[in-house]
């Protein structure tokens, strides 16, 4: 079996349907060309790759949340929080929290998990205690830093396609894509996967299902972004034009899913991932204004939520609490520098990291000093918000 597996389904994925708000036309049916109207084909294959998105919401909206004084609804919710052991393959497992977690960094794999045709979540595989391999994909892996001092949040994102050895992985002599360690044996070996190749010690995990991030920009009306120049996206058969456009739904997801049309294919997805996270964080911020908006989008979240067993509630809220003043201006996006592309044995197009500059990238976030990073390696923070592809 090829190490494709995992995510082979690209091919099958096809257009999305409708029109989208303001930049954004779609073709009709049949139509190889944009702007003659609507289509209503229904895609297949949706989506599979970014729900991590949707993550780092989370962990805001918790902390929006428990700061507003909603500590025993909170509590009841997160009860209610699916939660899944990753102890199996995880041989550097985080010591236990409490009093600790509150004097120290922490970090947080964020994965977005979606089942195509399966229609059971990630925690109802895991109820018997056994992963049913390659029934879920999660095509985005992130990592959130939390500085000891709580005053900022950094994000880095791994490409889905990196190279990377993993914990008895049957093929390609154990290596395979980085997004293949979920596919294969679940949460808990990618999680191993991560801090092998990153020497960062995770310390907690976050899975979303798909269906949770749709649900999520619906409950805020849209995110609004902005397209810098118009191009024509030959897969998803989408003309993004040029300026502000305000998406949702399927529509959200059309936006990070693109990567055909952008000069740098897989990685300027990524940069258009982390933009809508960072466009999302600030509409939240809006909308947890209101009793009732942060509700719903508590609400929202944690119906598709995964944490792993070992993060309880009181180390949630404590957290939430001590990251209260975080505003979305504090949250700084960063991806794993691209070494070059190369080709597997098997004939699979992967991604070699840059070795020392990931080097630098891991351990300046292990050390709790991304400062030094972005002192050396100004231009590799996520830029502004009018300039991502």
């Amino acid at each position: 079996m090829s190490e494709s597996t995992p995510t082979s389904g690209e091919t099958s994925e096809a257009s999305a349907a409708g029109h989208l708000n303001g930049g954004v036309v779609r073709p009709a049916s049949g139509s190889s060309t944009a702007g003659t109207g609507p289509s209503h084909v229904k895609p297949r294959g949706f989506v599979r790759r970014h729900w991590v998105l949707l993550s780092l919401g989370v962990v805001l909206a918790l902390i929006v949340g428990s700061a507003g004084g909603y500590y025993y609804w909170l509590q009841h919710t997160l009860s209610n929080t699916a939660r899944i052991d990753i102890s199996t393959f995880n041989n550097n497992p985080p010591p236990a929290g409490g009093a600790e977690e509150k004097d120290r960094a922490l970090n947080i794999l964020l994965l977005g998990a979606d089942n195509g045709a399966n229609t059971q979540s990630v925690a109802d595989d895991l109820k018997d205690g056994k992963w049913t391999p390659f029934s879920h994909r999660s095509d985005t892996l992130m990592i959130v830093h939390i500085p000891a001092d709580r005053k900022s949040l950094q994000l880095v994102s791994i490409p889905r396609d990196t190279w990377v050895p993993i914990q008895g992985y049957p093929y390609s002599n154990g290596h395979g894509k980085i997004n293949a360690a979920f596919a294969y044996g679940g949460p808990d070996l990618a999680v191993s996967t991560v801090q092998k190749l990153t020497g960062i010690q995770i310390d907690h995990l976050a899975v979303i299902d798909w269906q949770g991030f749709r649900e999520l920009t619906t409950a805020l009306d849209g995110v609004r972004v902005y397209i810098p120049q118009t191009f024509y996206d030959t897969y998803q058969h989408i003309t993004w034009q040029k300026g502000w456009t305000t998406v949702q739904g399927k529509d959200a997801l059309a936006y990070v899913r693109t990567r055909h049309g952008l000069t740098n294919g897989d990685f300027d997805r990524i940069a258009r991932q982390q933009n809508f996270l960072r466009a999302t964080l600030s509409k939240m911020l809006t909308k947890t204004h209101s009793i009732i908006g942060v509700t719903k989008i508590i609400s929202v979240v944690t119906k598709y939520l995964t944490i792993d067993k070992g993060w309880d509630n009181s180390e949630i809220i404590n957290l939430a609490l001590s990251l209260r003043n975080i505003k979305a201006d504090n949250v700084q996006y960063f991806t794993a520098p691209l070494g070059r592309y190369d080709t597997s044995p098997d004939g699979e197009s992967i991604v070699r990291l840059q070795p020392k500059q990931s080097r630098e990238l891991f351990t300046d976030v292990k050390n709790d000093d991304i400062a030094q990073y972005v002192r050396k390696y100004p231009d590799a923070e996520l830029h502004g918000n009018k300039s991502v592809s």
